[in-house]
Order: C-alpha cells, then sequence, then structure tokens
C-alpha cells in the first residue's frame, strides 16, 4: 500500500482563509499564503484550496493566490471552486496548479470529467463529492459548497466519475465538515470498495486517531485536513509521528524546514 497522503484543506473566500462547521457559518482564519507556507514548512504533502464561493458567482477568484503559493511552495496543488470549463482548467495549471477539483460542473456536465482527463490527464481530474447521508448506508452528492441537493447516490456516481476518467476523488462528508468528531468511515469506505482510484477523505477530524480510523477502517488514500491545523489543535510533525506509531504508512517529507 502506499503511503498515505497529508493534505491540508484551505478554504477560500475572497482573499481569506475562512472555516465553517458543514460548510456554513464561515469564519475568517486569515491570510491563506501564510498558512500555506506554515504547513509547507512543516511537511505537508499537498494543498487543497477551495473557492468556497466560485459556484455561487460563477467564477472561480483563486489564480492570484494560486500563482503566488505554486512560486513559493513545491508541492501538489489542487484547485476547485467554479471550475466549468476546459478554459478554466488550463486558466489554473498555467498559474500553477497541478490538479484541478469539480463537482457542480461535472454533475451539470459530466462529458467534463472525460475532457479533463483526455486533454489534461487523468492525474490532474480530481472529482470533488459533496456527501450527505440519507439513511443507513446512503448518501447522496450535494453541488453549490453542500446547498443543493443532486438526487444522486454517493456510491453510484463515484463508480460513474471513476469510469470516465477522474483520477482521485476529493469525498467531502458536510455531516461531519468542521465538527471535529471523525471523518464518516462507512461513507469513505462505501466510496473506496466501489472504485479503484484514490479516496481523499474530508470532513471531520479533530485527533489524530480519526485519521488511523478512516486510513484502516475506511482506506482512504489521503486525508484532507483544515480545523485541526488552522486552529494548532494538533502541528503536522506529531500527527505524523502518532500516524507511524499506530502503524500508518505516511509520507516523509525528503525537503528542509
Amino acid at each position: 500500500m502506499n503511503p498515505v497522503r497529508l493534505i491540508a484543506r484551505l478554504d477560500i473566500k475572497g482573499e481569506n482563509l475562512i472555516k465553517g462547521i458543514q460548510l456554513e457559518g464561515l469564519r475568517v482564519i486569515g491570510n491563506p499564503q501564510e498558512y500555506a507556507t506554515g504547513y509547507y514548512n512543516d511537511g505537508i504533502d499537498e494543498l487543497i484550496f477551495m473557492d468556497t464561493v466560485a459556484s455561487l458567482y460563477g467564477r472561480n477568484n483563486l489564480a492570484r493566490i494560486v500563482e503566488y503559493t505554486s512560486e513559493n511552495i513545491f508541492v501538489p496543488l489542487t484547485v476547485g471552486g467554479g471550475i466549468r470549463s476546459l478554459a478554466d482548467v488550463e486558466e489554473m495549471l498555467r498559474a500553477g496548479a497541478d490538479k484541478v477539483a469539480i463537482n457542480t460542473a461535472a454533475i451539470n456536465n459530466p462529458k467534463l470529467i472525460s475532457e479533463v482527463a483526455k486533454t489534461f490527464g487523468a492525474q490532474c481530474m480530481v472529482l470533488s463529492i459533496e456527501a450527505k447521508a440519507r439513511g443507513k448506508g446512503e448518501w447522496e452528492v450535494y453541488t453549490d459548497n453542500g446547498r443543493e441537493r443532486s438526487g444522486k447516490s454517493v456510491v453510484q456516481w463515484a463508480k460513474q466519475v471513476a469510469e470516465m476518467g477522474a483520477g482521485e476523488i476529493l469525498l467531502t462528508s458536510v455531516d461531519c465538515e468542521g465538527t471535529r468528531r471523525g471523518f464518516d468511515v462507512a461513507l469513505v469506505k462505501a466510496v473506496t470498495d466501489a472504485v479503484s482510484v484514490p479516496v481523499i477523505a474530508s470532513g471531520g477530524m479533530g485527533k489524530v486517531q480519526h485519521l488511523v480510523e478512516v486510513v484502516q477502517q475506511g482506506k482512504a488514500s489521503a486525508v484532507a485536513m483544515a480545523d485541526i491545523l488552522h486552529y494548532r489543535r494538533a502541528a503536522l510533525p506529531d500527527i505524523r509521528t502518532e500516524a507511524d506509531k499506530a502503524g500508518i504508512k505516511i509520507r516523509m517529507p525528503e525537503r528542509e524546514n
């Protein structure tokens, strides 16, 4: 099994890093570039920038933040929010992104998934799924930052997008997001059992044990962290050490701080 990747997720509104609970009640945290630099220096494996209001306003405003980050930070960078076309993808890649995460536009136009994968490579095409529980063992896909129902089953949609060329799935539990009570392990396992592409678990990490559970039981390939890092509830070096003690194979940063 490949080492588990530790990913810092930074939700952006305008120029600010923000954090909410269940994708609502957004609170300003600070300057996203400062936080991203700190996580890079602490040895983060990857970064995810998500424009939380892009779907509402029809465009992604992250290009400038991405340009700055890519010039100073040298880990894979995924950008999502409001990406609707190949031209939008190209703009983000030119700004310095390595991958794009697409949710709403893929629901509205599933062909976009295969178009992005064919044009830029499957490794570039991250399918973002925002999931809400709708009964035992059932989850529904939501769009527009967890606001709109799609009527689609998360597991069936995950299978479809993997077949269409998505190289990775960013799976966010809206129910758990920001709660610090742990990931929806059953959700993650349902998706990892259904697809062969890597799945990033997102939403709910409040302590290292939550990472251990979602990797060992949910079979997540990567873990996206926000609240636990932004509020310094745990430092990255300590997270690595504790995960390693629990038997989780973690990537070790090769760069010097």
